[in-house]
């Protein structure tokens, strides 16, 4: 559940953004991107998210649909765009992102009441975004769906999705990633989102305080520095 669009990204390498002739059209959006790597893997997946009721949106249907994802949830929104985003690519580990997602995403209008929340407390793994908190109705209907799971019952998992863009400060989004974090079992996130998260930035320290928010897998990524994992029994993984 949560942020999907479509990804225009420079077919030159180590070309900056006003200098590119040509992109590449993908399916973007975090959720969305989970949602594809577990349909590759063959896994059972739907998805949660909403576009706009235009070509880019009709793009993203069907894209979904030729990964194997299902997409009977994911519905339009008339009057909005479907967002779109580009990328510079420099490699090895400069990607700046643009997101171009005015006057609002149709992912952030996914109310409550839409939601099959039977379906949703009966998956095995739920996966979802902190993208989704950032305005209503998403976050109302994001916090509702986390509610959902039974506690004890298969995997939640809070991918922290932290987009300063998106908020109009920092301090805004902290008691809203606590609430969610109350009902997950798994966070994800990189060190700026661990941070928002946490108020931690050492890896080991926020990786501790997502324990104590109450998940049982702490999962922070470090770019090129690789991946830390810790569980509430204290063991790390690099």
């Amino acid at each position: 559940m949560g942020r999907i669009g479509v990804d225009l990204y420079p077919l030159q390498s180590g070309v900056p953004l006003d200098e590119v002739t040509t992109f590449g059209k993908f399916l973007g959006g975090s959720a969305s991107n989970v949602a594809v790597a577990a349909a590759r893997l063959g896994r059972r997946v739907a998805l949660v998210t909403r576009t706009g009721e235009d070509p880019f949106g009709r793009y993203l249907h069907r894209a979904l649909r030729e990964f194997g994802v299902d997409d009977r949830w994911v519905s339009a929104v008339a009057g909005l765009p479907t967002p779109v985003t580009f990328c510079e690519v420099f490699p090895p580990d400069d990607f700046p992102l643009y997101f171009y997602r005015l006057p609002k995403a149709p992912d952030l209008e996914i109310y409550e009441d839409e939601l099959d929340l039977g379906a949703i407390a009966a998956a095995r793994i739920f996966w979802m975004t902190g993208t989704g908190l950032c305005a209503e109705p998403s976050r109302s209907a994001t916090l509702a769906a986390l509610a959902s799971r039974p506690a004890g019952a298969g995997i939640t998992v809070f991918d922290l999705d932290w987009r300063p863009m998106f908020w109009a400060d920092p301090d805004e989004a902290r008691p809203h990633y606590a609430a969610a974090l109350a009902h997950a079992t798994v966070a994800v996130g990189n060190l700026d989102e661990v941070e928002i998260a946490t108020g931690e930035r050492e890896p080991l320290s926020a990786a501790r305080a997502l324990l104590d928010a109450g998940v049982e897998l702490a999962v922070v990524k470090q770019g090129p520095e690789g991946v830390l994992a810790m569980n509430r029994a204290g063991e790390v993984v690099r």
